[in-house]
């Protein structure tokens, strides 16, 4: 097959693809394609596995405490906003909890795409948690399960926007949004500095809620495949929401086993009265904004 004839017909599957999107879309902030965010999440994957921790290797961390403080009371607002809006657009306002199709017509409807555009584009800004950690030198704190995280959220959401910017594939958003309120709190207090390490205690109960999320996301959307005639319109999504789900699930507990029961990530207010010693015999602590 020639060349020229092969981007034709690729040409022709998307646009025959796109024949299903949402209209109601068309001209906002990087919905064009998925072209944008592919290139921007491509230069978030190179900068913090490869450029930017070379580009630190030989240079001394940033204190960057009040930008902490700043970003991180800043997400903790709009995530306010945002379960705000949820609810008011849908999860408030009418929605079942069971199966809720995507409301393309209604001002409603419309407040509700909205809304899932916004949780799309403030993925992005949350792309800095991984930025301050290179130029913080905190590479310990970048592993798979943050990395795969925050560049795999954008990527699919912003399908879910283009073609099902409501419904049932929504819950997770509006769970997401309010384990964020409590997570930004705990990380903007402990950017406040060792004064309010304190109140921190209870960052174990945070990784809790994480998994409660995933449990509560998987158990939400699976109930697709039992309710007799779902009106929701896009199967594919029930399918990638509930892997989601089901990977998150598990690599989470894979982080709860390694961080608590090994004891490598107990909170300071703990780690006072008993520090987990490394392999060298130090005591040792990981925590996002030490």
């Amino acid at each position: 097959m020639a060349i020229s004839e092969f981007t034709a017909r690729a040409e022709h599957l998307y646009d025959e693809w796109l024949k299903d999107a949402d209209p109601r879309v068309d001209g906002w902030f990087l919905m064009s394609s998925p072209l944008p965010q592919t290139v921007v999440l491509l230069a978030y994957l190179y900068f913090v596995t490869s450029l930017g921790p070379r580009l630190m290797e030989n240079r001394k961390a940033f204190d960057l405490k009040p930008v902490l403080v700043v970003y991180n009371f800043s997400s903790v607002t709009l995530s306010i906003y945002m379960v705000y809006e949820f609810i008011m657009a849908g999860w408030g306002t009418g929605y079942t909890f069971r199966c809720d199709p995507v409301d393309y017509h209604s001002p409603q409807g419309l407040r509700m795409v909205r809304a899932c555009w916004l949780y799309y584009f403030s993925k992005f800004f949350e792309l800095l948690d991984t930025i301050f950690f290179v130029l913080r030198k905190k590479n310990n704190q970048i592993s798979f399960l943050h990395v795969f995280h925050h560049s795999i959220m954008p990527f699919t959401w912003w399908f879910g926007v283009k073609f099902a910017g409501g419904g049932l594939g929504t819950f997770h958003g509006l769970l997401n949004c309010i384990v964020h309120v409590i997570m930004y709190t705990y990380y903007g207090l402990s950017a406040l500095g060792p004064s309010y390490q304190r109140f921190l205690w209870w960052k174990k109960h945070l990784t809790s809620l994480q998994l409660i999320q995933f449990v509560m996301v998987t158990g939400h959307i699976v109930q697709y495949f039992f309710v007799k005639d779902c009106g929701y319109q896009f199967p594919i999504f029930v399918y990638i929401i509930a892997t989601y789900g089901i990977t998150f699930l598990l690599l989470f507990l894979n982080f709860w086993y390694h961080a608590y029961t090994k004891g490598k990530r107990l909170p300071k207010v703990l780690q006072k009265k008993d520090k987990v010693p490394d392999s060298n015999g130090n005591g040792v602590h990981h925590d996002k904004d030490d």
